[in-house]
């Protein structure tokens, strides 16, 4: 009877234990006597209630962390900054040098105004922003070189990647893709306007100039033959003269397209060149007819560069320094000659209309409404509005000479 006691194992409950020689594969149903023989097996898993504890606060801190960055979209603003200021550094060598500090806005930007679009009025703004916030503006000298050589293009982004930063660098030049030369892809920014517009104040700015000086356009164009300078833009247009015939109106798109030759080209590959570099490369192009709204923008956009800047080109006296910019003696076409040169820029509106979608598009995203009415649309053409302005300075209509005497008697 003892040897027979002995032989049982005794259960806790006071029964006997079903499994005495341990518990049959598949594992034992959960009870209180197979845990502890567990707990016996691996004493590894003996832990304590304070490390219990530390592992549930640890599992509640990693929780919360997880929904604060899902909901919040990613990490707080200032781990972003400071893990830009640290760079790549570890605690082994945080004891050289410090990091160069990387400014937490775009410390390098790249306007390559197209011409005849409101670039003196914008160039103008940028001088008194420069001076007022304190950032690099980099001009240039050459108005006339779009298209450059390899080696050209080498050398003028090394020029710009060198520059003090945070800079702004303007010229009139074709995109630049700085990544293919091994450098730093800056944000680029630029406006455009309605093409016959910008064609008819480039033809009468070469010839006669602006308010600025009356002999400007003998210093701009001094080889031009009299002729030449007071050429009828109906006759040039309808006797396509090649001033007023491809590839001179192919002009907006290679600003966006870039450098490549078929750039030059009119037609679909340029096109979509460009609309990609827009897409990818610019932080904003905007309309000139809309300058306003291009210019509140810019200030959301780069507040380092333009704030305050709205209010400055709003200054009456600006106005009237920016009047100083308007081409004289510009006149209109005849519908025949828009028409014909509506058809020969079909390239440049399709850009132009894109363009202007996406900027509309922005801008009703920050709650702006288009306060420009569309031109209503013919058959075969439309005359642009308005053909009488350079640039959307005065909300009204002023008469020119009126405007110089009274600031002659100043």
């Amino acid at each position: 009877m003892k040897q027979q006691q002995q032989q049982q194992q005794q259960h806790p409950g006071g029964g006997a234990d079903p499994w005495p020689h341990g518990a049959p594969l598949g594992g034992a149903p959960p009870g209180l006597g197979s845990w502890k023989r567990r707990v016996s097996l691996l004493p590894f898993l003996r832990f304590s209630l304070r490390d219990y504890g530390f592992c549930m606060a640890t599992l509640l801190v990693f929780c919360l962390g997880s929904l604060f960055y899902q909901l919040g979209g990613g990490p707080p603003r200032f781990l972003l900054d400071l893990r830009q200021y640290l760079g790549n550094s570890t605690y082994l060598d945080d004891h050289g040098p410090p990091p160069s500090k990387v400014l937490p806005f775009p410390s390098q930007v790249v306007y390559n105004r197209v011409g005849k679009c409101g670039s003196r009025t914008v160039v103008l703004l940028l001088r008194i922003l420069s001076e007022k916030h304190g950032f690099n503006l980099v001009t240039s000298d050459i108005h006339n070189k779009t298209r450059l050589t390899k080696n050209e293009q080498m050398e003028l982004i090394k020029n710009i990647s060198t520059a003090e930063q945070p800079y702004l660098f303007t010229r009139h030049v074709h995109f630049l893709n700085f990544s293919r030369f091994g450098g730093d892809q800056p944000v680029y920014i630029n406006i455009i306007r309605d093409p016959v517009n910008r064609f008819l104040s480039n033809y009468f700015f070469r010839r006669f100039g602006d308010w600025r000086g009356e002999q400007n356009h003998m210093i701009r164009t001094p080889s031009m033959r009299q002729e030449e300078r007071y050429l009828d833009i109906n006759e040039c247009i309808l006797e396509n003269y090649p001033e007023c015939s491809n590839p001179r109106l192919f002009y907006i798109i290679p600003y966006f397209c870039g450098q490549h030759p078929r750039c030059r080209e009119p037609g679909e590959w340029a096109l979509e060149r460009a609309k990609l570099n827009v897409n990818e490369n610019f932080l904003l192009v905007g309309i000139l007819e809309e300058l306003e709204d291009v210019l509140l923008l810019l200030e959301r956009f780069l507040p380092h560069y333009f704030k305050g800047v709205l209010s400055i080109y709003k200054d009456p006296e600006h106005r009237k320094l920016g009047n100083m910019t308007v081409t004289v003696k510009k006149t209109v076409p005849s519908p025949e000659a828009v028409q014909i040169l509506y058809q020969r820029m079909r390239y440049e509106y399709e850009f132009y209309h894109y363009v202007k979608e996406q900027f509309h598009l922005l801008k009703r995203k920050f709650g702006l409404k288009s306060r420009v009415s569309h031109p209503p649309l013919r058959p075969q053409f439309f005359i642009p509005t308005p053909l009488e302005t350079e640039e959307p300075i005065d909300d009204e209509e002023q008469d020119d000479a009126k405007w110089l005497e009274d600031i002659y008697k100043r």
